[in-house]
């Protein structure tokens, strides 16, 4: 079924922080009805990369990187923005170089997710990094991260050490895993 978009008839500034911007929208729907929505906005961004970096057939290479919001330190995969002038996979091998110290010869899109599309106005690309190399850039870490060698294929005993609980990058290592499945 397909339903037409919905009329956005104003947006206005309610909040904004150096990493957030919070917008109410005024939106009218096709039956008629009007509502107001909110909705954290992107503050300039070009958007995101997470990258899934494959220093073999089976070992990815995760991160472990202190999370904010939970107040711990979380095993991920390498992220970041896409900065001006840079496309997802610039992006990726940028972000793969800062935070894992190598680079890739070969990236591949394999998908573009949203977090809570109801509210969140963001989306990350995941990209397949393979044929490794060593490369480091500096980054705008606070602290070196620690590189985490894992089969991939061992996406649940990672779940179970319970250090892993980002969505993204757990949907994105069973997204690689069942891509490299298939190669």
């Amino acid at each position: 079924m397909s339903k037409k978009i919905p009329i956005i008839h104003s947006t206005a500034v309610v909040a904004e922080s150096r990493l957030f911007r919070i917008e109410a929208l005024e939106i009218e729907f096709s039956g008629g009805q009007f509502r107001q929505y909110e909705r954290l906005a992107r503050n300039a961004s070009m958007g995101a990369v997470l990258v899934v970096p494959m220093l073999d057939s089976h070992t990815v290479l995760l991160v472990r990187e202190y999370a904010a919001g939970l107040h711990r330190y979380e095993l991920g995969l390498p992220k970041g923005k896409i900065d001006a002038g840079e496309d997802s996979l610039a992006a990726a091998n940028r972000e793969l170089k800062e935070e894992v110290g190598f680079g890739a010869n070969r990236l591949s899109h394999l998908h573009t997710v949203s977090l809570a599309p109801a509210y969140l106005e963001h989306t990350i690309d995941i990209i397949l990094a393979q044929d490794l190399y060593p490369e480091k850039l500096l980054g705008d870490e606070p602290e070196e991260l620690e590189v985490v060698p894992w089969n991939i294929y061992q996406i649940d005993q990672l779940l179970a050490t319970g250090e892993c609980s980002e969505a993204r990058s757990i949907a994105a290592l069973y997204m690689a895993a069942e891509y490299l499945r298939k190669c």
